[in-house]
């Protein structure tokens, strides 16, 4: 098949504050290959997607395509934009399909409000098969067969919510993968996939002809895929043409080459500013020339190494009654055979099993408490005495958060004022975007803020729904290190393979729907 490529020069991007986030960014992806691109949370990675996938221009500099582009962006999984299944593949469909799905969804929903409705609707059924909306929706029928094991015709009018994040995710990866766009830019498609999820990925990606450019923080997939690896970093991005593997030697290696350069640099400066001094006390007529040379030399100064990330989360927590969760006979409607299940004071409890198997809806009908039916169920369940839940949302769906700025949530919700809230935000590396609104941030930093909410909570049990999921690796590192001194007790959903070793508990959500305590982490069923 015909290879993509794209190439980016000189490309900058401010934020509406004024503040730089991109700035003469440039690289060249092609020729077939699969290329990570990686940095910390906030770094602008999904920005520069975006630019990319022509969703917002840069401030200056270009961006050359050739082939078509099809794009996965940051929430699929979330159901944000989407009622059903029709709609969550006409999304990352063909510009001319998602607008002629458009008119068609407008004018179906005003059919029956007479002749010159009919019409338009009718007009826009023929204008739906001129763009190729029948081939699309064959098509669609093919990717759900092979995701969901149901024919479009079944599928396409179900609540896309009824499905998993990870059977959101893995059907739009099935349409990008199998489609005919040339290039795919893909934000972070590994969230919410299951292990075995995970490791289709990794095949389908190195099978695929297609140029790829994919923002990840799964470790284990950055090294069984990505051929090079572009960084954002400093507000720009530099290119590594090795794999994953020699990666943080390379980075290190770089860092120390800046910080040597620097130190060279700082050196000259001070013996020019010293000379100048000299020849001042002196009053030579050499002095001119070099308070210009030290002008010059200060001019010159080259790039510092990046600051390095400093998170520092205090999930503190607090004792509770030694029981603090008992399920008796609960069965969750439609996705679990009746299961009894306790958990005590400090356990660390790892809730693992395939999409779809009613982990989610488990950690939601928790997170409820004290109303015990805010998910459909059978059977009893309580929690004990003492205990507070805090809940993580898997899909940082937030409405009450998403249009008010971390400052403002912050003093609204936890009575924190500027003085107080500003050390906080900083140890969470969030002092930067202390006046964006929750809905404009990074999947990582609403990630980040949804944790300093559950540490201001006073929760003494965290109900954690896929909490790696956005974070780099310097936050998950930070999240392990606070929830081993959580004194509390912790009950966490998760497909991450590193962090599901710093639990002691493995409660298995089998395929079979049957729910049961197994010795260590169990990935296939």
């Amino acid at each position: 098949m015909p290879v993509g490529h794209i190439e980016l020069g000189g490309v900058t991007y401010r934020l509406p504050d004024g503040r730089e986030l991109l700035r003469d960014v440039g690289f060249r992806v092609g020729d077939g290959a699969k290329v990570a691109l990686v940095g910390t949370n906030g770094s602008g990675k999904t920005t520069l997607l975006r630019i990319i996938a022509g969703d917002i221009p840069p401030h200056s500099g270009s961006v050359v395509r050739s082939g078509g582009l099809g794009v996965m962006r940051q929430f699929v999984g979330t159901g944000r934009g989407v009622s059903t299944v029709r709609d969550l593949l006409a999304s990352v469909a063909a510009p001319a399909l998602v607008a002629a799905y458009g008119e068609l969804r407008a004018a179906s929903q005003g059919m029956h409000a007479g002749e010159a409705a009919q019409l338009r609707y009718a007009s826009a059924l023929v204008h739906w098969g001129e763009v190729g909306g029948y081939d699309a929706e064959v098509f669609w029928d093919e990717c759900c067969t092979r995701t969901l094991g149901l024919p479009y015709e079944a599928a396409a009018d179900r609540d896309v919510m009824t499905l998993s994040g990870g059977e959101q995710k893995k059907l739009v990866l099935e349409a990008l993968l199998r489609g005919p766009d040339e290039v795919l830019l893909l934000d972070e498609p590994d969230n919410y996939l299951d292990v075995p999820g995970k490791r289709w990925l990794e095949s389908r990606l190195a099978d695929s002809a297609k140029t790829i450019l994919y923002v990840s923080h799964d470790r284990e997939l950055l090294a069984r895929t990505a051929e090079q690896i572009i960084t954002i970093e400093a507000s720009t991005a530099w290119v590594y043409g090795g794999g994953f593997a020699s990666y943080h030697d390379a980075r290190s290696d770089r860092h120390a080459r800046f910080e040597e350069l620097h130190r060279r640099w700082d050196d000259e400066r001070r013996k020019l500013a010293d000379l100048v001094k000299r020849l001042q006390l002196a009053k030579s007529p050499k002095t001119q020339a070099a308070v210009t040379r030290l002008q010059r030399h200060e001019q010159r100064e080259p790039e510092l190494p990046p600051r390095s990330q400093n998170i520092r989360m205090r999930l503190s927590g607090g004792r509770t009654g030694v029981r603090v969760l008992t399920c008796s006979r609960l069965a969750l409607t439609g996705l679990t055979a009746p299961f009894d299940l306790e958990v005590f004071y400090g356990d660390r409890v790892a809730v693992l099993g395939a999409n779809g198997t009613g982990k989610s809806h488990f950690l939601r009908l928790l997170a409820g408490w004290p109303e015990t039916d805010s998910v459909k169920h059978s059977g009893d369940w309580k929690l004990g005495a003492r205990v507070v839940p805090g809940h993580f949302s898997q899909t940082h769906e937030h409405p009450e958060l998403t249009d008010r700025t971390l400052l403002q949530i912050l003093w609204d919700d936890c009575a924190l004022r500027m003085e107080q809230a500003a050390p906080a935000l900083h140890r969470y590396d969030l002092t930067g975007a202390r006046e964006q609104t929750f809905g404009t941030l990074s999947g990582g930093q609403q990630a980040r803020f949804q944790i300093l909410l559950l540490e201001l909570s006073g929760a003494t049990l965290l109900i954690l729904d896929e909490p790696t999921d956005n974070l780099d690796v310097a936050s998950a590192e930070a999240l392990e290190a606070a929830l081993e001194e959580f004194d509390g007790t912790v009950i966490a959903v998760t497909h991450d393979r590193w962090f599901t070793r710093s639990f002691e508990r493995f409660v298995l959500f089998g395929a079979d729907e049957t729910v049961r305590e197994a010795a260590e982490p169990v990935w296939h069923q």
